[in-house]
């Protein structure tokens, strides 16, 4: 990857190699699994390293319920109890989680892309091809165990493998298609049909499916497992219907009408009739423009600014050349007189027509005086922001 890649094009690369966006947008809209050779051994190794979670263990903020411990071995719950490697007050007690883990139980750090930078701006990235949050959880297995039983996920994830070998079984039935968060866990589930085995090595990448069953286990030998779970945070098409009865609940008096318990007794065609013009008021497009406008905000309020400025930042001058700091989440919404409304983690910014196209032609690098007059202002303006930065 060149030295101007954007952050997007970075992590794409990163967990799907050569593969085309297409496919691979189309790979989560599907329910197959697929296994992304490494290039190279070390090709995660930027990314996350078993010194990085010594030097975050001993830190204040190794504590629950970020850190936590899994063996299968045990009987019932495979989670560790929590007073064999934490104190009291939550934090983690070393001598203990050291026990537990050359014991055989496996580490478990979760979102730790929220404190490590090299995580945070894989995160982004990805966040910005895919439009909805992403979060990383870390796994350091000793060799030759197994933090988790068979399960599935309730969303589709990345295995990143950065060190050691885990074998991983994935089964063909799902036994519960699509799960999410709000999915009950049926009682006595168990996996069905013949396994699909691989090794996963360092370098490799797993992109597994919600839904889908599977285990894994460290290969024996003197060498841990270390990798990352990419969680992709996607949200159900319940969910976004949930929020779009919510926004228009503010402006449609038809939805806080009393809802008519006394007539469900005369049949469902007569609900269905109830029901009928709200559900073509949620399927116009203002209102589903309204929702996605929303879900957009929540994506960039939500994740870690990562803006293009520290606390200090000089000024650009007429010949600085600029670009669109790559790891802010915006949106430029077009708006009726050609002007467009900037939305960001901070507050939204109005521009007008031609400072819209001034945005645009920044996405792809440009100085204020190629812009033209009163541009030097306007990018004074978005670096105070921290929404560009120098080109290097």
């Amino acid at each position: 990857m060149t030295s101007d890649a954007t952050l997007a094009e970075t992590a794409w690369r990163q967990a799907f190699g050569d593969l085309p966006v297409e496919d691979g947008l189309a790979l989560r809209e599907g329910t197959a699994w697929r296994h992304v050779p490494g290039p190279a051994p070390g090709h995660h190794a930027s990314l996350l390293s078993v010194a990085d979670l010594d030097a975050f263990l001993a830190t204040d903020a190794a504590r629950a319920p970020r850190v936590s411990m899994a063996d299968s071995r045990r009987e019932g719950s495979a989670a560790v109890p929590r007073h064999e490697y934490l104190r009291d007050d939550d934090r983690v007690d070393l001598p203990g989680l050291f026990g537990a883990f050359d014991a055989g139980a496996t580490l478990v750090v979760s979102q730790f892309h929220e404190m490590h930078p090299p995580l945070m701006r894989f995160c982004r990235g990805l966040e910005q091809i895919f439009l909805h949050a992403v979060q990383a959880n870390i796994y350091l297995t000793p060799p030759g165990a197994q933090g988790f039983r068979v399960h599935y996920d309730t969303h589709d994830v990345l295995v990143l493998q950065v060190t050691g070998e885990k074998r991983w079984r994935l089964f063909p039935d799902q036994p519960v298609p699509r799960p999410t968060r709000r999915t009950p866990w049926p009682g006595n589930l168990s996996a069905s049909g013949e396994p699909a085995a691989l090794t996963l090595r360092a370098g490799d990448t797993l992109y597994v499916p919600r839904g889908v069953m599977h285990d894994a286990a460290a290969q024996a030998g003197d060498a841990p497992s270390l990798h990352i779970t990419i969680g992709l945070m996607d949200p159900s098409f319940a969910a976004v219907l949930r929020l779009a009865v919510d926004l228009l609940e503010e402006t449609e008096p038809a939805l806080r009408e009393t809802f008519p318990t006394w007539r469900l007794a005369e049949g469902p065609g007569r609900l269905a009739e109830m029901a009928r013009p709200l559900a073509a008021r949620l399927a116009e497009p203002a209102a589903l423009e309204r929702t996605a406008l929303e879900l957009l905000d929540r994506l960039a309020a939500d994740r870690p600014a990562l803006l293009g400025r520290g606390l200090f930042v000089p000024m650009p001058e007429e010949g600085t050349r600029l670009r669109l700091a790559p790891g802010v989440l915006h949106v430029l919404v077009p708006e009726a007189d050609g002007g467009a409304s900037l939305r960001w983690v901070g507050a939204q910014l109005r521009l007008d027509a031609r400072q819209a196209g001034w945005m645009e032609r920044l996405a792809d690098g440009a100085t204020p005086g190629e812009l033209g007059d009163g541009a030097v202002d306007f990018c004074r303006r978005l670096m105070r922001r921290g929404l560009v930065v120098r080109e290097s």
